[in-house]
């Protein structure tokens, strides 16, 4: 499939990732409509702060995926849709799952309805790392059974099935994304990686953070959105589940350690425990098996291993420190 001014729709595009992913499909030729949050503050999330240049390309719809009717509307005209609107805070999906059902199941179906209806070349749907749980086998391949440790998992698996479903029942042309723990500039400082960096921009050198055992893989944006397009371009993917990840395993211990490194300092961490996940909750070990994408996208990490994750840390550190972009988060404060 070729960029040259297909018209594509992104959903979740004033998030972390889509964001990213937007300006990136803009850069390379798309015509892209960005589907964002309607607010009444008409603010575009990350997009308001994206380069002049690149935002005149945009064509924004503000909506709500949880509104078929607007869904539908949104997607009209559209060849590629990319479907990254979701609920990701895991802490949140503890306190109002019925929200998680709505946005993430109910959400994608009405994406998948009107991707059927619209006739729509390829939908590339997104999952997570997150399904699989706590690792059975390492590295994680994409045959690895599925596993709702929390309302957020759960409800991840239920629109990944949903999706695969559509394309069982319709041949709707679907394919998913499994992008392992993304990080990199614009991250909400729900996650680990922010959460860490933002509290030593902000001058505390005694962190308050979680559990430090668990292990992850960390996957830089960069090597996210190549995997996006990657997956959008390539025939070999319509109906495959596709991980994205480094390959690369590192504790949340160690990962409080490299980012010390890299920003130059020392820390100590004192264990908060309003940070920690339910018992049975908590997924203890993410590493991901990236073989299939390779094979099939000729996709591969530019900041893979030790050395590729402390690059992508020194980018990310780099941005946060930045005055004019942390102030936009609130380091004294625990973020669910």
């Amino acid at each position: 499939m070729k960029s040259v001014q297909k018209k594509v729709l992104v959903t979740g595009a004033d998030g972390f990732i889509g964001s990213h992913l937007t300006e990136k499909l803009v850069e390379k030729g798309y015509n892209v409509r960005a589907f964002v949050l309607y607010n009444s503050f008409n603010s575009w999330g990350w997009l308001d702060y994206t380069q002049a240049g690149i935002k005149k390309e945009i064509e924004i719809f503000a909506g709500d995926i949880r509104d078929p009717h607007g869904v539908k509307k949104a997607m009209e005209g559209c060849e590629l849709v990319f479907h990254l609107a979701a609920l990701i805070a895991i802490p949140y999906s503890y306190h109002s799952p019925d929200t998680y059902v709505d946005t993430n199941i109910k959400g994608t179906l009405n994406i998948l309805q009107a991707a059927r209806e619209l006739g729509v070349e390829k939908l590339v749907h997104t999952s997570t790392s997150e399904v699989y749980g706590t690792a059975r086998f390492v590295p994680i391949t994409e045959d690895h059974p599925l596993q709702g440790q929390s309302p957020y998992a759960a409800s991840k698996i239920g629109a990944d099935q949903m999706a695969l479903s559509f394309h069982r029942s319709f041949n709707l042309p679907v394919s998913i994304i499994r992008p392992f723990n993304t990080y990199g500039p614009r991250q909400s400082a729900r996650a680990i990686i922010p959460t860490i960096i933002t509290q030593i921009a902000s001058g505390q050198r005694r962190l308050k953070l979680g559990s430090l055992h668990p292990t992850r893989d960390f996957n830089y944006v960069k090597d996210t959105v190549a995997g996006f397009i990657a997956v959008a371009e390539s025939s070999l993917s319509i109906g495959e589940v596709i991980n994205i990840g480094s390959n690369y395993e590192i504790s949340i211990g160690d990962t409080v350690q490299l980012i010390a490194e890299v920003m130059g300092t020392q820390v100590e961490v004192e264990t908060d425990a309003e940070r920690l996940r339910p018992e049975n909750s908590e997924v203890e070990r993410l590493w991901a098996d990236n073989a299939r994408a390779k094979q099939l996208l000729n996709w591969q990490p530019l900041y893979s291993g030790r050395e590729g994750l402390k690059r992508g840390l020194t980018e990310t550190a780099l941005w946060f420190t930045n005055p004019e972009n942390l102030r936009h988060y609130k380091a004294d404060r625990y973020n669910i």
